[in-house]
């Protein structure tokens, strides 16, 4: 079982935080220090030039981490972190969270995690990870097809291509 990893910048409403929800019932590690992020691991980043697939399940053995912060900060605390990790970013996906409901790419750190379990293989862990919200199901049901379809890709440039069919066929 593939370990998960937040690393929490403290910049969100506690009663709103995915990161921290998750961390209550157990399904993630919340690290306040950079250093304290498994080096190896993989780290999604929404700035990253190489999407995830689920060729990159060998880094998964170290984690799949995320960073919950604010978007405004999210490009400086990035830069910090991506030397030691292997960074990947997520294909296009629908939010679900109420904050940004139905906003592409806009997902929240839970949504984020849960899509990239997705992917790799793991999705049992990906669908408890939603249940711990109200609207998780909604989020696996806007992505259904998606994420089957990037979780069937060999590598990088087949999950780029499902990402492209689908956009040139909205």
């Amino acid at each position: 079982m593939t370990r998960v990893i937040i690393y929490h910048a403290g910049q969100c409403d506690p009663k709103k935080c995915t990161a921290l929800r998750l961390k209550k019932f157990g399904e993630a590690e919340v690290v306040e220090k950079v250093r304290l992020i498994p080096s190896g691991c993989i780290f999604l980043n929404p700035f990253s030039a190489k999407a995830l697939s689920p060729a990159d399940r060998s880094y998964a053995g170290r984690g799949v981490c995320a960073l919950d912060c604010s978007w405004a900060d999210a490009e400086r605390v990035f830069a910090k972190i991506v030397p030691r990790v292997q960074d990947r970013c997520l294909p296009y996906l629908v939010a679900a969270n109420p904050v940004n409901y139905g906003k592409p790419t806009r997902l929240s750190t839970a949504e984020a995690l849960a899509a990239a379990l997705y992917i790799l293989g793991e999705r049992a862990k990906a669908l408890n990870i939603m249940e711990k919200f109200r609207w998780g199901s909604t989020f696996i049901h806007l992505n259904q097809e998606l994420l089957d379809a990037y979780a069937k890709a060999r590598d990088s440039s087949e999950v780029v291509a499902v990402q492209q069919d689908y956009l040139r066929s909205e």
